[in-house]
């Protein structure tokens, strides 16, 4: 059947790209003339819906697991600006499919904000979910931690076929117990995870905020996961499955980028798996072993001849692990903050960052509508701030000429990092995601 809505969106969304509008404006006119037209689209995949969520990490892991599968030779569609709203995925939608409303893919795998996901999969039940994490992420949306989990527990209650819980979070974890039925009909509950030497590195919600000197109550007996990650090195790891250690090079850097490589595996041997003509285990980690970052996740770029890179820091965890997979020596650093919509509006989350190892070098540059806060945060560290300029162009502007002869390293809220890669644009390549 013709529907009138994909012709009609796909002109709004050519309009809004025009106009340098935003990535989700096309979806949100579709979800409001043709509320079905996510699931009508998305019912016809032979491999159905894999929804990735969580607090940490959505983007890249989504990236893996659909260079992943592409490996295995599956054709993927996926909501590639991490835009990661339900009009989001209909936009994105708009772009692939032809012009009465067909797609051409095995499988989706979706990136979804964890309430959005619930909205989601109320629409469109996946056949597998993945949930990474729980920590705390902007409060003013999603309220206390316990309510995010009670977010994710809704998409694996909705998930048909297999549900990818991460070991190491009690409350990720958790939602197993949640899942057992006296039926058949459950989902099926696969778990990443990792070596007891890595735990240090990935601390949970509490023990991130425990005081000094006390002590987290001891989880109950880890149940087995299907894939370990073993050991993180400077440019490689090793991962457990089905018995066996193995080693592979890693393009992406931060440690919780390959921490969700191990999620990434764990899904895609899934799916792959589903098809009944067995998994290229192999092809899996040469793919793995080329994925390089998603856009503003450790993403670098070239400026002066020189590397720049972006760090999207949006919650404690995210911004510690940060500054702890990417060291400040040698690198000129600026920090831009924002508190839109997209970013949060409560941006006390910074008192939970511990930002010494800045001291030594300082931050050259501060920007975003919140620098303020963040110069205030950083004087309590006794962390040296170099120019406080709240408009992102000047400030970056200002920054590159002040580092001319340095790599540089931006940590930076979503919407600002957004303004920064198009300024960025005006000056040397950037991907263009759409």
């Amino acid at each position: 059947m013709f529907y009138f809505s994909v012709p009609l969106g796909k002109l709004v969304r050519r309009v809004s790209r025009l106009r340098g509008g935003g990535s989700a404006l096309p979806g949100l006119v579709v979800e409001k003339i043709d509320p079905g037209f996510m699931r009508r689209t998305l019912s016809s995949l032979p491999l159905g819906v894999a929804v990735v969520s969580g607090t940490n990490g959505k983007t890249t892991t989504t990236k893996m697991v659909v260079e992943l599968l592409e490996s295995q030779g599956l054709a993927v569609f996926t909501n590639r600006t991490g835009s990661n709203f339900t009009r989001g995925v209909a936009a994105a939608l708009l772009g692939e499919v032809d012009w009465r409303g067909r797609l051409s893919a095995d499988v989706a795998v979706l990136e979804l904000d964890e309430a959005h996901a619930v909205h989601f999969v109320n629409q469109v039940p996946p056949r597998y979910s993945l949930l990474l994490n729980v920590l705390r992420d902007q409060l003013d949306r999603f309220g206390e931690i316990d309510k995010t989990a009670q977010l994710l527990q809704h998409v694996a209650a909705k998930t048909t076929e297999t549900v990818v819980l991460n070991r190491e979070d009690p409350r990720v974890a958790r939602i197993a117990e949640t899942l057992k039925t006296d039926t058949l009909a459950g989902p099926g509950v696969l778990y990443f995870g990792l070596d007891d030497s890595l735990l240090g590195t990935f601390p949970n919600d509490d023990e991130m905020r425990a005081a000094p000197g006390s002590t987290v109550p001891p989880s109950p007996a880890k149940p087995s996961a299907d894939v370990v990650l073993r050991r993180v090195g400077p440019d490689d790891a090793d991962f457990e499955y089905d018995g066996v250690t193995v080693t592979t090079a890693m393009n992406l850097r931060g440690v919780y980028n390959i921490f969700n490589a191990a999620a990434a595996l764990t899904l895609a041997r899934a799916i792959s798996g589903a098809r009944g003509t067995g998994t290229d285990q192999a092809g899996l980690l040469t793919a793995l072993s080329k994925v390089a970052p998603a856009f503003g996740r450790g993403e670098s770029l070239v400026v002066d001849g020189l590397p720049l890179e972006l760090v999207l820091v949006k919650n404690p965890s995210g911004f510690r692990l940060g500054l702890k997979s990417f060291p400040a020596a040698g690198y000129a650093t600026m920090i831009a903050i924002n508190d839109n919509y997209a970013d949060g509006r409560d941006m006390s989350w910074l008192w939970d960052v511990e930002f010494d190892t800045l001291r030594a070098g300082g931050v050259d540059g501060l920007t975003g509508s919140r620098a303020y806060d963040m110069a205030l945060r950083l004087q309590y560290d006794d962390v040296a701030i170099g120019a406080v300029i709240t408009e992102i162009a000047p400030a970056l502007a200002a920054f590159i000429r002040g580092a001319k002869d340095k790599p540089k390293r931006i940590f930076c809220t979503y919407t600002a990092m957004l303004a920064i890669r198009r300024e960025l644009a005006k000056i040397t390549t950037v991907e263009v995601v759409s």
